[in-house]
């Protein structure tokens, strides 16, 4: 893939912590909590909808043929999302218009299948409006990006892709500077290091970015195993599922939850020193840290995760994910 005159993708070991002033760490994450709390409060009951195993694979093997960086591949995935959850909202209102005002209903059959027909046009779009924002406009070009549609069968013009990325901006009102996970990873990761953190940052980065890949890819049995860990019940009902999605897109949970995770992993006598300073710097319990790294780490690595080895009860794990859940509804 690394042609003549491609850039390379950049190595993990590029990545460098410790550059930044201690002022613009503070108000980059004063930021992103406040990103954070909005998002939470704003969580709608589809929110989640399109982050689906396949889906997801589809945009991080994309990602990787098309040699972008990690943080591109989340980016279009919450691009991707917010605008398909867009776009099932604007349909069902349509709907209930129709049938406040009795007028003739639109041929949904047809409206499912336009959907269907462009979805992976949308997708491709969305990764290459991740992409530019990540100055990679240079690597992903039109004609890159009408080839690989081709190559998959779909053909389309150049008007039709440009029509595409314009469809994307407007439905989003042109925000799709999205935040992501990875940047609460990277943020917390960075606070660690100046917390004097035993665990170098450098070592948790990597494990992070593979974990999370993991809670992506396995986003419904990883949320779903939390939410019956919080209700103490195999059986959630829907009124429930629907509740847990302020959880779902609570990015700095998810956070701690990955580096608590990784800790685990590279250096598990050092987890509980981490897990303190991950509450000390966000104010998420203990206990609530413990339960989503928990999960994390059943899906990834199995036994022998924090849980287990009894850090924390698993009923004051699941009392601080009720907690989280009633707090973000």
């Amino acid at each position: 893939m690394n042609g003549p005159g491609r850039p390379k993708l950049a190595s993990l070991s590029d990545f460098q912590f410790g550059a930044v002033a201690t002022e613009m760490i503070e108000d980059v994450l004063l930021h992103l909590a406040q990103q954070n709390e909005q998002a939470v409060q704003e969580a709608a009951g589809r929110m989640g909808s399109f982050r689906e195993t396949r889906i997801v694979e589809f945009v991080f093997l994309l990602s990787e043929q098309w040699c972008l960086e990690k943080s591109v591949s989340y980016q279009a995935v919450e691009i991707l999302e917010r605008f398909m959850v867009k776009q099932a909202e604007n349909i069902c209102r349509q709907a209930t218009t129709q049938l406040r005002e009795k007028t003739e209903p639109q041929n949904w059959r047809a409206l499912k299948e336009q959907l269907f027909d462009k979805f992976i046009l949308r997708l491709v779009s969305c990764v290459q409006l991740a992409s530019k924002l990540s100055f990679h406009y240079k690597i992903i070009s039109n004609i890159t990006v009408l080839n690989f549609l081709q190559a998959l069968g779909y053909i389309h013009t150049k008007e039709e892709l440009l029509e595409s990325e314009l469809d994307v901006l407007k439905s989003l009102n042109f925000q799709i500077n999205l935040p992501t996970p990875l940047a609460y990873v990277e943020m917390l990761l960075e606070v660690l290091g100046y917390n004097g953190c035993s665990v170098p940052a450098t070592w948790l980065h990597a494990t992070c970015l593979t974990l999370l890949d993991l809670v992506y890819l396995l986003h419904e049995p990883v949320y779903e195993s939390l939410l019956r860990a919080s209700i103490e019940n195999s059986t959630p009902s829907q009124l429930q599922g629907e509740k847990f999605v302020s959880v779902k897109e609570d990015f700095m949970l998810l956070a701690v939850g990955i580096i608590a995770a990784s800790a685990f992993i590279q250096k598990h006598e050092c987890w509980s020193q981490v897990v303190g300073h991950l509450q000390s710097i966000t104010g998420i319990a203990l206990e609530s840290i413990a339960a989503f790294s928990y999960a994390i780490l059943t899906h990834s690595v199995g036994a022998n995760t924090p849980g287990r080895q009894q850090s924390v009860p698993s009923h004051l794990a699941a009392r601080a994910l009720r907690a989280t859940a009633s707090s973000n509804m």
